[in-house]
């Protein structure tokens, strides 16, 4: 690095920041829409009168709308801009917001859910792809790992509320009204991130796609300095020239491992059980004998350590590497599921133990699989196929939130607390197998090297 880029790399860091923190706002509301349902499915249940069936199917209507949504984002991000895209989303959260606040009856609840799935999908997909495409090799773990960041941010953020909103009226009080403004605050993170959209730049990889190399070298020169933004010009646009930009591309021989390795992190991110407990954690506390508000508050605690090893990925990923990262946190929940699991069955689950061992679960979770399959996906894939590549893998990845959210209440019922937590941690071990014998190191490459590394594979 030269003089010049010495004297630069301040301003260079922080434009980098600046830009990456905006577009982890989308995990911000990924978190607090998604999650504000723990708190609101309990009231919404005895407002409605809901069986566990409508409940699954309640607290499950965002994500079907995060399916839909990811399904065309990848195609309509290829087309009109990735920064584009996200303003769309912004404009998603705050209707879906408006709506479900206001909603009279359970049919026009699940709509307005819908409409703020199709945004949170959405933004699922574009968030970390756009920060891994403007943020240099050196640090893009960690940068994307501000996605993750901002997604526990928003669901510990919405459990405050929840808790304080609920401190304001009895029962009664909540089951009319309470837990319609827990709905209607999500207005103001939605605002605050289509504000905030209008002042970070377009794609640099997108652009260069799209025939605006000019641009794309401007940006990527405030981000990588004058030397090196010429030399990933370069390899953007040669990795362009091989590359066909069709699907069908993605299940040729050596990109098909990147594809596989993208499906089965996106499934198995989620059908370990994290949604049961970021989405339930209130009515599992409150079958293991914790109070209404005594669960609430136990949420709480889920979300600060949520948070804190959050920090823990984002300070090691960069350094240790995604792939012993995952391994470590993967070996952690089993055993932290095994241990819930004996809990149920032993009859322990209404003490202090089970909450430890929920502790330790989110506490593993969120220093290796909350973070790195972000990651991980947003590297992978062709430039030209990046979008679309992520809309398969995105899309797979809330197929397993929908299963999880829609039968984890009749699978707690049915089956009881000790299967259905074995079943998470038999589903942990398979991922922590295949983790250890096909996923691959991509610290410190740049996408085009990352890209370049598959063609060996047959």
């Amino acid at each position: 690095m030269d003089q010049l880029d010495q004297a630069s790399q301040k301003k260079l860091t922080l434009f980098i920041l600046k830009v990456s923190v905006v577009a982890a706002i989308g995990g911000l509301l990924f978190g607090y829409d998604t999650a504000v349902i723990a708190g609101v499915i309990g009231y919404l249940e005895i407002k409605f009168n809901l069986s566990p069936l409508m409940v699954g199917w309640a607290a499950s209507s965002a994500i079907w709308g995060c399916v839909f949504g990811v399904l065309f984002t990848g195609y309509i991000s290829d087309r009109i801009g990735r920064k584009k895209s996200l303003i769309i989303t912004s404009i998603l959260f705050f209707i879906s917001s408006i709506l479900a606040a206001l909603s009279t009856d359970l049919n026009e609840f699940i709509i307005a859910r819908f409409i703020g799935g199709l945004g949170i999908g959405a933004a699922s997909m574009l968030s970390p792809l756009y920060i891994s495409e403007i943020a240099p090799a050196k640090n893009r773990g960690t940068l994307v790992s501000l996605y993750q960041l901002a997604i526990v941010i928003g669901i510990n953020l919405i459990y405050f509320v929840n808790l304080k909103i609920s401190n304001y009226g009895d029962q009664t009080w909540n089951v009319e009204y309470g837990w319609r403004y827990m709905l209607a605050s999500g207005m103001i993170p939605a605002f605050l991130f289509f504000f905030l959209l209008f002042f970070v730049p377009e794609s640099p990889r997108w652009l260069i796609k799209n025939k605006k190399s000019d641009k794309g070298l401007e940006i990527l020169t405030k981000v990588n300095g004058v030397e090196k933004a010429k030399e990933i010009l370069a390899e953007i646009e040669n990795s362009l020239t091989s590359e066909s930009g069709t699907l069908g591309e993605l299940f040729k021989p050596g990109i098909r491992m990147a594809m596989i390795i993208g499906i089965v992190l996106a499934m198995f991110s989620q059908i370990t059980g994290i949604n049961a407990i970021i989405y339930y954690a209130p009515e599992i506390f409150k079958t293991a004998g914790f109070g209404a508000e005594s669960a609430l508050m136990q949420t709480v605690v889920i979300g600060l350590v949520n948070t804190l090893f959050t920090f823990v990925a984002i300070w090691l990923i960069d350094q240790v590497g995604r792939k012993k990262l995952l391994i470590g946190g993967l070996i952690g929940m089993a055993i932290s599921l095994t241990a819930i699991a004996i809990c149920y069955h032993f009859d322990l689950a209404n003490g202090p133990l089970l909450l430890v061992f929920i502790l330790c679960y989110i506490a593993s979770f969120a220093s290796s699989l909350g973070p790195i399959p972000w990651v991980i996906i947003s590297e992978i894939f062709p430039t030209k196929t990046r979008g679309i590549a992520m809309s398969f893998a995105t899309v797979v990845l809330w197929i397993g939130v929908v299963l999880i959210t829609q039968l984890t209440p009749i699978m707690l019922k049915n089956f009881g607390g000790a299967p259905t937590f074995s079943i998470f941690m038999v589903n942990t071990l398979i991922l922590l197998y295949f983790t250890w014998k096909f996923i691959p190191e991509t610290r410190q490459k740049t996408l085009e090297d990352i890209e370049a590394s598959w063609k060996k594979h047959k």
